[in-house]
């Protein structure tokens, strides 16, 4: 990926190197996506919430359980009191320019689509910390990986997730890492189309089994979304030979069968929260051909 040299986002605020964790303290576009039974639909949550989710289906536990708040929280305000905060603005280290940058560009492409469609986007914040920090959603660690948190509209993420990413996950590379980012801002779209909050009450009205199913659709969206934002990168011109590969080769390996296969040898559809690594790199795909977030309809596709 060709990110050097490009407009890095202001709205980043780093607490990298913070002690401890402390406390805690516009609508978009009209596109077309509908919920079974009308509604209009949508989802919360994160990206690989990788060690949580292994414990979770060792025990047999739904992990929206242990997750809790990270998995969707509630779109009010904070439960957690006075607010965190880090230093803000695009800091200097090369993992942070980077980030910064991917950032910028998710931007530019979402502010572009939400003005075709007659909105304005508001960009989130992003935030990087090392270990572990607060949240609107919660206390979160590393061992959480990236997620994003509709209570306070900001992308969370320990940078050492991507040696995670590309040693035990098998998905090395820039654009792999740039695809991460893209997913958590996938969510942040789906919370200013109002599609989150919907998700989050929908949910509390279901069983475990269908509670999952609603969330992987939510995450597919989240992943087209990426797949969207990608079309229009590759439009620049700032993309790589191979790096559309990069992004389809860590949609797979954060499947939930993959997943599941490596931390216990055999699978559990119906615990599902995030899709199968088939179903994820599908979708990545189809918002990357045709760069049409209404193609992005999880909620209605017969099959996902």
């Amino acid at each position: 990926m060709r990110w050097q040299g490009r407009r890095q986002s202001s709205n980043i605020e780093d607490r990298r190197g913070d002690a401890g964790m402390g406390g805690f303290g516009g609508a978009g576009p009209r596109i077309g996506m509908r919920m079974p039974g009308g509604r209009r639909g949508g989802g919360l949550s994160i990206g690989a919430v990788v060690v949580v989710l292994l414990v979770s289906w060792f025990l047999g536990v739904n992990p929206l359980t242990l997750l809790g708040g990270l998995e969707g929280g509630d779109i009010g305000g904070s439960s957690l009191g006075t607010q965190q905060t880090g230093r803000a603005g695009a800091p200097s280290d090369q993992g942070g320019q980077f980030v910064a940058t991917v950032l910028a560009d998710t931007e530019d492409t979402w502010t572009q689509i939400f003005a075709d469609g007659g909105g304005r986007y508001q960009p989130p914040t992003l935030v990087l910390f090392t270990s572990q920090t607060s949240s609107a959603c919660g206390y979160a660690s590393a061992a959480s990986g990236p997620f994003y948190c509709p209570g306070d509209r900001k992308v969370y993420i320990d940078l050492a997730f991507y040696r995670e990413l590309s040693t035990r996950f098998h998905a090395p590379g820039d654009f792999a890492q740039a695809y991460v980012i893209a997913h958590e801002v996938g969510h942040h779209v789906q919370n200013l189309l109002g599609i989150l909050p919907k998700v989050n009450a929908e949910q509390r009205q279901l069983g475990k089994t269908q509670a999952n199913a609603l969330q992987v659709r939510t995450e597919l969206q989240a992943d087209c979304f990426a797949g969207v934002w990608a079309h229009v990168a590759d439009k620049k011109g700032i993309l790589d030979v191979g790096d559309i590969d990069e992004a389809l080769n860590a949609a797979s390996q954060i499947g939930d069968d993959t997943l599941q296969k490596q931390a216990q040898g055999y699978v559990v559809p119906d615990s599902f929260t995030h899709g199968t690594a088939a179903q994820r790199s599908r979708w990545f795909k189809r918002g990357y051909t045709s760069g049409d977030v209404d193609s992005c309809d999880t909620f209605t596709a017969s099959s996902i």
